[in-house]
Formats: C-alpha cells, sequence, structure tokens
C-alpha cells in the first residue's frame, strides 16, 4: 500500500480510501465486515463513510454496521483513519439536516454512538449549507475539536470558491479550517479541475474523488455488456454516459486492453496521477473486487497514454486549451 498525508495536515492516510455506501443496501452486514477485514489486511487504513448511508434517514445503517465491526477490537479502531458527513437529513423535522450548530451537535452525537468511538479522525460536511453562516459552523466545529470527538474537518461537494468562503473564515479564527474536499472526479467528469483543484492546492486540501469509474462506466461496461455481466447498464448513469459518449468508452476500452489491464484499474491509476488526489474512494461490493483494485497502485501511465487519456475525455476549457484555473481568462 501507498501512503500519503491528508492535505496539508499531518495525518497519514493509504492512496486508496475505502467506501463504504453500500454497506448495509447492497452488502450485507458479514461480508462488509470481511471487506473491511481485508482493508486492513492490504493495508487501507481511509475508511469513508456517512450518516444518510444505508437507508431512509435517521437510520443510519451503515454507521452502525461499522460501530460493530470496530466493537469486535483487535486494533480495528486503532488501525483506521475513520471518516463520516454531516449534512443530510436525519428525520422529518426541518432542523434535522443541514449545518446548523443544533444539527451539527445532535449528529455528531449520533454518529459517535452508532460508530461505537469516542472519536472521528474526519468529520466531512456533505454538502454545502447556504443558509448558515460560517461563523456559526465553525464555532459549532470548534467546539467538537476542544472536545476531543473530531480532530480534522473536511467537505464534500463545495464548488472552489466555497472552499475559498470556508477557508478565509477558518483563517480569520485562526483555525487550521478543512484539510480535504471530496469531490466527484473521473476521466469522464473533469469539472473539478477547472476551480475545484486549484482552490484545493491553494488551500493545501486534499483531494477525495468519488464515483472513480462515473458509476462504473470506466469499468469496462461495454465489454460486460458483450459478456452479459453489466448490472446496470440500461438506465441511471451508464445509460446517459453511454448515450453521449459511447464512442469515446469504446476507445478507451480498447487502449486498456492495449496497455493488457482492466478499464478500471486504468481508471483509479489516472486519478492517482493527478495533482493534490490523495487516493479515490473505492466502494466493493465483494472482497475481491476491493483485491482488484490494488493493481491501480502498481500501474504507471507514460505521458503518450496520459495523452491519448486526455484527447479521448478532454478536460472542461470555456476558453480553448487554456489549462484550469487560466481557462476562465481572456
Amino acid at each position: 500500500m501507498e501512503y500519503t498525508r491528508l492535505g496539508r495536515s499531518g495525518l497519514t492516510v493509504s492512496r486508496l480510501v475505502l467506501g463504504t455506501m453500500n454497506f448495509g443496501s447492497r452488502t450485507p452486514e458479514e461480508d462488509s465486515h470481511a471487506i473491511m477485514d481485508r482493508a486492513h489486511e492490504h493495508g487501507i487504513t481511509f475508511f469513508d463513510t456517512a450518516d444518510s448511508y444505508g437507508g431512509p434517514p435517521g437510520e443510519g445503517r451503515t454507521e452502525r454496521i461499522i460501530g460493530r465491526w470496530l466493537a469486535r477490537g483487535g486494533g480495528r479502531r486503532e488501525r483506521t483513519v475513520l471518516a463520516t458527513k454531516v449534512y443530510q437529513p436525519t428525520g422529518e423535522w426541518p432542523h434535522e439536516r443541514g449545518l446548523s450548530a443544533l444539527h451539527i451537535r445532535r449528529a455528531v452525537e449520533a454518529s459517535l454512538t452508532r460508530l461505537q468511538t469516542d472519536y472521528l479522525d474526519l468529520y466531512q460536511m456533505h454538502h454545502v449549507d447556504r443558509d448558515t453562516p460560517w461563523e456559526e459552523i465553525w464555532e459549532a466545529f470548534d467546539v467538537l475539536r476542544r472536545q476531543g470527538k473530531v480532530l480534522y474537518f473536511g467537505s464534500s461537494n463545495f464548488a472552489g470558491w466555497h472552499l475559498a468562503l470556508a477557508q478565509e473564515a477558518a483563517r480569520a479564527r485562526h483555525f487550521l479550517g478543512l484539510v480535504s474536499e471530496q469531490s466527484i472526479y473521473n476521466l469522464m467528469s473533469r469539472w473539478a479541475e477547472l476551480e475545484v483543484l486549484p482552490a484545493a492546492r491553494h488551500y493545501g486540501l486534499g483531494v477525495i474523488p468519488w464515483s472513480p469509474l462515473h458509476g462504473g462506466v470506466l469499468s469496462g461496461v461495454l465489454r460486460k455488456q458483450r459478456e452479459g455481466l453489466a448490472e446496470r447498464s440500461g438506465s441511471g448513469l451508464w445509460a446517459a454516459a453511454l448515450a453521449e459518449r459511447r464512442e469515446a468508452v469504446e476507445d478507451y476500452e480498447t487502449l486498456c486492453a492495449e496497455l493488457g489491464e482492466d478499464p478500471a484499474h486504468v481508471g483509479l491509476a489516472w486519478l492517482l496521477a493527478q495533482e493534490g488526489v490523495t487516493g479515490p474512494v473505492v466502494g466493493p461490493r465483494t472482497a475481491g473486487q476491493l483485491d482488484g483494485a490494488l493493481r491501480a497502485l502498481e500501474i504507471t501511465l507514460d505521458p503518450d497514454t496520459l495523452g491519448r487519456l486526455n484527447a479521448l475525455f478532454p478536460p472542461p476549457a470555456p476558453n480553448g486549451a487554456k489549462p484550469a484555473p487560466e481557462a476562465y481568462a481572456w
């Protein structure tokens, strides 16, 4: 396993992040526990979850599964950098969502109980709250840090200017502020390169890409369709992406075949090669899928291959070929 620092912090994390969204919904508890044990066997230390994963609002099913695994002991908690999130609804009442001081206080206590731990390594805002002032958010987070309940704070699904607002508000209070941003980012969705990645690099935030394979489209979906193995290719994200960029996906799978590599592993390797990326979130449904993802750490994409990938899935550039963030300038 490879390790790196999370942004400008001193926290060391694995370069693959174990995503747990499937736990309790698509993956039974026993299998989820086996996947987490396998992750530790491989040296994966960074686990990502959310209070909204696994079922209806307020249940926290995924966190409960992780908590029961941590409670088995054997150094599981000590070896894990544990990250969860706050923002999504936890009930039907208006105050049971967002980033108000009230909701943050209640949500963190509920997450700690479900996870069966007395502290979180990383507490992430699942979305920006446009109705709550940053002074209130940082004050609430400061209380949690002083209480020893949270060590680091991160964001998810923030625009670049949201990162700037958050960091400048933290700077005014002499706080460390955010250390990470979790954003959708992959070969087919490169919008984060326009402002999110430059802002993250400027403020020293580690970038944690979610949906690194664009919902599975970059995992060899066309080959799987031919072999009758594709599960979701007829609807949702897969269908929309294929309808729009089928030729590029076909060429991508051909390129991966030339390299002798699985498309999923190439997609992860491309993310690992991007400046500022801490590590992609991989969300295996089985231990075997987790085993396969480690191949991405062994793949080195040469300049020619990176150039071919850029040609297939070009970065967004509003003003021609200028790189971000200068792409906005004219």
